[in-house]
């Protein structure tokens, strides 16, 4: 699978700080929600100045270039593709010019109509230099503002134009505004410290610069950061919630808070559940490191199993989708794990992991355990099985690839190869992260998408693959 994205955006009061560093720290710490691409860019009062590149956040930045992106207010932007292939034309934040100043933007999150809206916009005479439904919101509220200057007015008018998940940052000249979709399907957060005022996906943003974390952004909330703090709900009070249940399973780091959520506790609650809703006779609980291990120790500590670390990860490896080819992705599991033999040789091992979703990569890795000697293997899955697409910023797979999607558990089994497996109930998953199942998206789980899809959605998936 790949997730979406990671925003930040910051403002300070004090015109003498420079938020560049700030947003470079905060973007280092959400590295794991996007490792194509970083970008920043800022304001200083007379010019914006942007910053975009392939890669990790330490090989976009250097102090140099920090030093050049001067001014007390900005936003950043780690990326991986979801909508766009990976190239810098899609790497953001966006920005277009206006007959206002400029305006920059950096997305988190998948809109499900963008290419209708691109083809809109280019009946107008709207030029594109990407491939992404990002640079189409960019060009939609230069739009609106050009219409009417009045930034909270156009958001709003563009907001009822989008379909699908978003949370955004948009710089306007020295203006900060804020928005979360009015789902809720993307996490993001605000934060203080001293005159600086901060938004980011996930808190741990906030925790390395010292800030504190406030309250999450509400769906549907507009914040316009500047001399004050004022907000704007965009939606009505009974449109559904649906926050993403995979932040708590896999994608947003343990040491984070989503949506007043602590991920640690949750994965921790959903390790007891798999013990509760499978039990198994083993002699040690082995984490598929590195998200998976909260649930293994949660399986542990309840069911009395010995915890132990029977794969060591190669942290310096990408994560194993982005490899093309079926054979790739199979070695890139080799390269990634690596097995401690005397760990695993003799014994019944059960196996935590968070999902499994085509099921190759599981397959190499239970090949990888079964050649350092396990005598059992039993696979703990800590949600639901994927059946579906997912249309809000994971790009996991087709439908026809979901290993699940036309299979039941024991098929499944047979195929991974594995003693037993059991996976975590959508109910029990519901239970161990405390929100209510009208309030989570549980679209890819079963088919309960919070949004109108796409009238003819095999053609969407081709058309948005090749983009």
């Amino acid at each position: 699978m790949r997730d979406k994205c990671g925003i930040v955006g910051i403002y300070s009061a004090d015109k003498n700080i420079n938020v560049a560093s700030q947003i470079y720290y905060a973007l280092y710490a959400l590295q794991h929600r996007g490792q194509e691409s970083a970008g920043i860019s800022t304001f200083d009062g007379d010019e914006m100045r942007t910053h975009r590149g392939m890669g990790l956040v330490c090989d976009v930045f250097d102090p140099e270039k920090l030093a050049e992106l001067r001014g007390s207010v900005g936003i950043g932007h780690v990326r991986y593709s979801t909508t766009g292939k990976s190239r810098i034309e899609n790497s953001q934040p966006f920005w277009s010019e206006f007959q206002g100043g400029r305006i920059a933007i950096a997305h988190n999150g998948d809109i499900i109509n963008s290419m209708e809206l691109r083809a809109e916009l280019e009946d107008e005479g709207h030029s594109f230099i990407s491939t992404t439904d990002s640079e189409v919101i960019c060009h939609l509220l230069s739009r609106e503002y050009d219409k009417n200057p009045n930034m909270v007015g156009a958001i709003k008018r563009v907001s009822e134009q989008l379909i699908g998940s978003y949370s955004l940052v948009v710089l306007l000249n020295d203006d900060l505004y804020v928005v979360r979709d009015p789902v809720g399907i993307k996490p993001l957060a605000f934060a203080r410290k001293g005159p600086v005022q901060m938004v980011a996906s996930e808190t741990v943003a906030f925790d390395v610069i010292g800030a504190e974390h406030v309250r999450d952004v509400q769906p549907g909330e507009i914040l316009h950061l500047n001399r004050g703090n004022s907000h704007w709900v965009a939606n009505a009070p009974d449109t559904r919630r649906a926050h993403c249940m995979f932040e708590y399973v896999y994608f947003a780091r343990p040491d984070s808070v989503i949506d007043g959520r602590n991920v640690y506790r949750v994965r921790l609650n959903i390790g007891e559940a798999l013990y509760r809703e499978h039990p198994a006779d083993a002699d040690v609980v082995v984490p598929v490191p590195d998200s998976s291990i909260p649930a293994a120790i949660g399986y542990s500590r309840i069911s009395g199993i010995p915890y132990g670390e029977g794969l060591i990860k190669n942290r310096y490896v990408g994560r194993t989708f982005i490899m093309p080819t079926q054979e790739e992705r199979e070695t890139a599991v080799k390269l990634k794990m690596n097995p401690i033999r005397s760990e695993l040789e003799g014994k019944r091992i059960v196996l935590v992991d968070d999902s499994i979703v085509r099921g190759t990569t599981s397959r190499a890795l239970i090949d990888i355990i079964s050649d350092a000697g396990a005598e059992e293997i039993h696979l703990r899955i800590g949600c639901p099985p994927i059946k579906s697409q997912c249309y809000y910023g994971i790009a996991m797979a087709t439908k026809r690839e979901l290993i699940a999607s036309d299979r039941d558990v024991e098929e499944i089994r047979k195929i991974i190869g594995v003693d037993s497996l059991g996976y975590l109930s959508i109910e029990s998953l519901v239970e161990c992260i405390g929100i209510k199942k009208g309030f989570l998206c549980t679209g890819c789980l079963d088919g309960d998408y919070p949004t109108p899809l796409p009238r003819n959605i095999r053609e969407y998936e081709s058309v948005r693959s090749c983009l």
